[in-house]
């Protein structure tokens, strides 16, 4: 399977990532996937995306999750 972000708005809804142009690639394992939101969130916070949820191909794994940092 494919893990993979689904990115969120404040209300909710799904953020297409061409549209806060950014590329959100596919990982090979949960490892990995995390690994690329560690380095990744603060921009994706900066460009409107609230929060996030993983996916391991149609299986929600966990989220959403908030970027918001406290």
């Amino acid at each position: 399977m494919s893990w993979t972000w689904r990115l969120e708005d404040p209300s909710g809804a799904t953020v297409d990532p061409a549209t806060v142009g950014v590329d959100v690639p596919p990982a090979d394992n949960q490892g990995d996937a995390e690994s690329w939101l560690g380095e990744n969130w603060r921009e994706l916070h900066e460009r409107g995306v609230a929060a996030v949820t993983l996916f391991d191909g149609h299986e929600k794994v966990y989220g959403p999750m908030g970027l918001a940092a406290n």
